[in-house]
């Protein structure tokens, strides 16, 4: 249910046009004013790290978001994590996509014909989010960028309180969809703590009057809010949903939030580890999925880093992954590198050629096979699918990546009716 218009420029091209001087980074939960913006940018350009933070200034971000959309070299987009899924989906000519978020006028206008919006949805102003992209070596100051990321930040109260959401719930009964995507609980975290809290109590009662044969998917995003996470987690969403798709920064925020294993590890260095993910994934369905003793639906998560992918899914719920997780991996390379097939001189591989499965338990050691690059294992009644990503050596665009890769999977998997 979020939806918005991304406003995707450079960041040390923005800092720069604000008058900003390069500086120390340091990291911030909310962004206040310009300082925080300049050294929360500069901390994460640093990690080469991918991050969301909400500016909680109204004013101060409508001027720093019209300094940026006059920018020659501005370019605006389909934004949101639901509209980016549902824009994704709407490139199948069979398929007829719902979105509910807040659409406003040059939203609408930059959606595609197959994504349906109902008129409640509609909006007079648009929601901006801004996106600053840096590119791998980029410098700002002392700061190097190790990797191609970018800094999204935005002032979004309609989005932040999932204002779509019983729009969102009631439009299914007309609209019977065979599969449920939702995003935007990230949004959230602009919110006080008492109006997150409730707004979350009335998000689960909605989802729990979505009927029980739609699967349901939940896109994860960027957040900072440990009790929030651990919420989210351990009474009230991940019951309710059949899916999650993640990354590694949002892993490990899960992890540290719950408690799961390898929560001590602060940050990943590199390539994240294949054997430490797989913990992780492993624990999610284990302590949180769906087993004989326990009253949740989750059975499967779709995990994407830009070296590799894994598939995990509970047994005897989905069929279909070596496709679902080759999709998404395809879908990585060849949005980043903006062709319509993999280009095999604009990509190469990063990801390890031998890993092991797992760092708690007695491993399996792989090694990869270039002639069947999606490799399975098995633990304890789920299954692993992981797969290495041709990545792109030149990005023209990393937004909305991850929200593409799990829409391409979602489309590849095969649910088994129960």
């Amino acid at each position: 249910v979020n939806a918005c218009v991304d406003v995707v420029l450079s960041g040390v091209k923005l800092l720069e046009a604000l008058g900003l001087e390069p500086g120390d980074g340091k990291n911030h939960a909310v962004l206040n004013s310009r300082q925080d913006l300049k050294e929360a940018f500069a901390h994460f350009m640093e990690k080469g790290a991918a991050a969301e933070r909400f500016f909680s200034d109204a004013e101060a971000f409508h001027h720093i978001a019209r300094t940026a959309s006059k920018s020659p070299e501005a370019q605006l987009y389909v934004g949101g994590n639901a509209a980016l899924i549902g824009q994704k989906l709407a490139t199948n000519p069979d398929l007829k996509i719902l979105l509910c978020g807040p659409v406003g006028p040059k939203l609408h206008e930059l959606l595609d014909d197959n994504v349906v919006v109902p008129p409640e949805s509609m909006q007079e102003r648009d929601e901006f989010h801004l996106i600053l992209e840096y590119q791998a070596g980029e410098e700002w100051g002392q700061v190097r960028a190790p990797s191609a990321n970018r800094f999204i930040f935005s002032h979004d109260l309609s989005n932040g309180a999932l204002s779509m959401l019983e729009v969102f719930v009631s439009s299914l009964d007309e609209f019977q969809p065979d599969l449920v995507v939702l995003s935007g609980l990230h949004m959230m975290e602009g919110q006080s703590k008492e109006m997150r809290q409730r707004r979350l109590m009335e998000a689960v009662a909605s989802i729990s009057d979505i009927p029980t044969d739609i699967p349901i998917h939940l896109e994860l995003a960027s957040m900072t809010d440990q009790d929030f996470m651990s919420n989210i987690i351990h009474q009230q969403v991940f019951p309710l949903v059949n899916s999650i798709g993640l990354n590694e920064q949002e892993l490990l925020f899960l992890t540290q939030s719950a408690s799961g294993p390898h929560a001590s590890l602060a940050s990943w260095s590199g390539v994240p580890d294949v054997g430490v993910v797989s913990d992780i994934l492993f624990w999610i369905l284990k302590e949180h999925g769906k087993m004989a003793e326990r009253a949740s639906d989750l059975t499967r998560v779709h995990f994407h880093t830009l070296a590799y992918h894994i598939l995990v899914t509970v047994d005897g719920y989905w069929g279909n992954q070596v496709a679902a997780v080759a999709a998404g991996a395809r879908a990585a390379g060849t949005q980043a590198c903006a062709t319509e097939t993999i280009d095999t001189s604009k990509v190469f591989l990063k990801a390890p050629l031998e890993f092991v499965t797992s760092q708690i338990e007695a491993p399996a050691k792989i090694s990869l096979n270039p002639d069947e690059p999606v490799v399975h294992w098995h633990r304890e009644g789920i299954s692993f699918h992981f797969t290495p990503v041709l990545v792109c050596k030149d990005p023209v665009r990393t937004v909305g990546l991850g929200d593409a890769i799990s829409a391409e999977g979602l489309l590849y998997s095969e649910v088994y009716p129960q």
